[in-house]
């Protein structure tokens, strides 16, 4: 199964899909246009008595009917509010709703030129920032993983190791987060899977300590990439916060360039909340890109609209799963299309 497949089967379960109410916006239309499919047709001699469609033609669409709705204010605030719903925001709604209206206010719309429409719109917004992790060619190459508790921030950098690994790369991960027994042995489990070193430290233990020790050991070993996990932080918490700026501070003593990437791990159930994530994390450790999680458990996969709007910043990769192969290069048109429910 293509992941663009598996994503459409598992994105968005809930009742409140986006292209349910695309389809709604439309089918509430004050004064609805129904055309019918078979008027396409050419026309029956005048002497032939009217016939009903065979089940064949019935089959294949001829006599449905596709209902339209004139794109006026009334349909654009209804689009408006609905991307708002998805969590796009006001902002980014208001955008995409003057675009769709460029060249189609007061025509007849159908739901299908809607959502593909706005299935395009969503994918411009979004494409300048589809980027995979940048590989470099130097040795260490240390990636820094941070978020809040519950993003899936270790199980991402366990497939991203896996991943790596497959390609051709050797890898390294620091298991930074010593205060939680727990996150350590997740990624000790990853790193058998995908053969891949963990570097531990006593639980509790200085985090910051072990970046630097891991960095010493993979330079000397000539590792290609250093994975470091980072204790998951609330961004409210001073503290925790103060000590991922320490980890920072320490890396750099190591290597003034590092980290060469700050991976900002987000769950896509956040909704909103992951604007001010972004912010936060962005002052503490100038995020270079990010991964959205928990995409199968949403209906508001909008929120990574509203950051591509509004940051910019790369969009490496997205997950929808548990499996190894639930992690995958973020592809603009295939997330715009199962957003929307436009057709491949």
């Amino acid at each position: 199964m293509s992941f663009f497949k598996k994503m459409k089967e598992r994105l968005f379960k809930s009742s409140s899909k986006l292209d349910a109410g695309l389809e709604a916006i439309v089918d509430e239309a004050p004064e609805e246009v129904v055309e019918q499919a078979a008027a396409l047709a050419e026309p029956a001699p005048e002497a032939a008595a009217p016939q009903k469609p065979g089940l064949i033609a019935r089959v294949l669409g001829g006599g449905a009917t596709v209902k339209k709705r004139i794109l006026d204010d009334d349909m654009l605030e209804s689009l408006e509010e609905l991307l708002i719903t998805a969590d796009m925001g006001v902002e980014t709604a208001l955008k995409l709703s003057a675009r769709l209206a460029e060249g189609r206010f007061g025509k007849r719309v159908s739901t299908e030129e809607i959502k593909q429409a706005l299935a395009d719109e969503i994918a411009k917004v979004l494409e300048p920032v589809a980027r995979p992790l940048p590989l470099y060619a130097k040795r260490p190459q240390v990636v820094l993983v941070v978020g809040v508790n519950g993003s899936g921030k270790t199980t991402t950098i366990g497939k991203l190791a896996s991943q790596l690994k497959a390609s051709g790369k050797s890898v390294v991960i620091a298991a930074g987060d010593t205060f939680r027994a727990a996150a350590v042995e997740q990624l000790q489990i990853w790193g058998e899977r995908a053969g891949v070193p963990v570097m531990t430290a006593p639980q509790g233990s200085d985090p910051a300590s072990l970046a630097f020790d891991a960095m010493t050991k993979a330079e000397a070993e000539g590792t290609d990439i250093l994975l470091i996990d980072t204790a998951g932080r609330l961004q409210n918490r001073a503290d925790l916060m103060e000590e991922l700026a320490k980890i920072v501070r320490v890396i750099r003593k190591k290597d003034p360039e590092a980290p060469h990437n700050t991976v900002l791990v987000l769950d896509a159930t956040t909704g909103q909340n992951a604007l001010s994530q972004v912010e936060i994390f962005q002052k503490i450790a100038n995020v270079s890109g990010l991964v959205m999680t928990k995409l199968d458990g949403t209906a508001k996969g909008g929120i990574l609209v509203a950051l591509a709007d509004r940051f910019a910043l790369p969009i490496h990769a997205i997950g929808i799963g548990e499996k190894i192969d639930d992690l995958a290069p973020f592809d603009p048109e295939d997330f715009a299309r199962a957003l929307t429910g436009a057709k491949g």
